[in-house]
């Protein structure tokens, strides 16, 4: 186990790297923040002296240089537009991005597993077929678009529930959340639901597909030749046996929904870190978005070492100190 853990944060150091490394050539390349931050009636003299402020004066592969001395001792730089540590406007905007990645993949538990089950042990059944109809409509539907008509049904015509912003926070946990109650939690329903409306489809899909294929497994005929109760044969042969998969599929979407929440939080003004990613890329916010990427790639590591670790939880037959990767 410890070597395992220890080489795949090995591996992190490396992904890190290239990341940091892509990124910053890639915001060098694209233009000078100075033209962007200051006012455009401002002279040469000014333009030089703000260059030398953001540190924007030395050549690009020694900033670069200087920003990984900093980062070995955990500075990623000062945003150029808030004037603070870029890790600290980040960290600010997290929990809003985290509570709404975790109304989404809750939604896309809760609802997605019960209907691909079902679907998936009475397929030819009319429910079932339309579950399955409803989670190709899920697949094929713009999230914008999904957004804007979630809206003006919800919020517009109906008034059930707000539009845009994240509502009161309360301080839960040494974080500030806002679905600890019901006047924050109603403020991310609607773009959960359009966040999760991807995800729950392909749970759904790949629930029924693990259920179709354990089904006929000799362990499950088995069980049912013994008498097991059926809620027994499902509980505990069954979904334990696809719930593997189905942990893969759950941890690596929760990563793309930390890191891919940008549409949808522009389209609620949703206060999280893909808005604050967004303007700082328009705003050529270096420290952040360069900051923003390596924290969400350190997520995604994160995520899959935990769920390598549950595979040894849910099958004793892997075994980490054994894996080779």
């Amino acid at each position: 186990m410890f070597v395992f853990i220890m080489r795949r944060l090995s591996q992190t150091a490396l992904v890190l790297l290239v990341t940091s490394l892509l990124v910053f050539a890639g915001l060098f390349v694209v233009g000078d923040p100075v033209e962007i931050l200051i006012s455009p009636d401002a002279d040469q003299i000014e333009r030089d002296r703000a260059r030398v402020a953001l540190g924007l004066d030395k050549p690009g592969w020694m900033q670069y240089l200087l920003f990984l001395k900093n980062a070995a001792s955990g500075d990623l730089g000062k945003s150029f537009v808030y004037g603070r540590p870029a890790l600290e406007v980040i960290f600010e905007r997290m929990p809003a991005t985290l509570e709404l990645a975790a109304v989404a993949m809750l939604i896309s538990i809760l609802v997605g597993i019960p209907l691909g089950l079902y679907a998936g042990l009475k397929p030819d059944s009319k429910i079932s077929k339309a579950i399955m109809a409803i989670s190709i409509v899920g697949f094929s539907l713009p999230t914008f678009w999904v957004g804007l008509m979630l809206i003006m049904l919800f919020a517009v015509q109906l008034g059930w529930l707000p539009s845009t912003g994240r509502g009161p926070t309360t301080e839960f946990l040494g974080m500030k959340l806002s679905i600890v109650h019901w006047d924050g939690l109603k403020y991310a329903i609607l773009p959960g639901i359009n966040l999760a409306l991807f995800k729950l489809s392909l749970i759904i899909r790949l629930t029924r597909a693990q259920v179709r294929e354990n089904v006929l497994l000799d362990y499950i005929r088995f069980a049912r030749a013994k008498g097991l109760p059926k809620s027994r044969i499902l509980g505990v042969h069954l979904l334990k046996n696809i719930m593997i998969p189905l942990v893969t599929v759950i941890g690596l979407e929760l990563g793309s929904v930390i890191a891919f929440a940008i549409v949808t939080e522009s389209i609620f003004a949703w206060p999280g870190m893909g808005k604050l990613v967004i303007d700082s890329i328009f705003q050529l916010d270096r420290p952040v978005v360069v900051a923003y990427l390596m924290i969400t790639v350190l997520m995604f590591v994160v995520i899959n070492l935990v769920i390598d670790i549950l595979y040894s939880i849910l099958d004793p037959r892997v075994r980490l100190s054994a894996a080779k990767n």
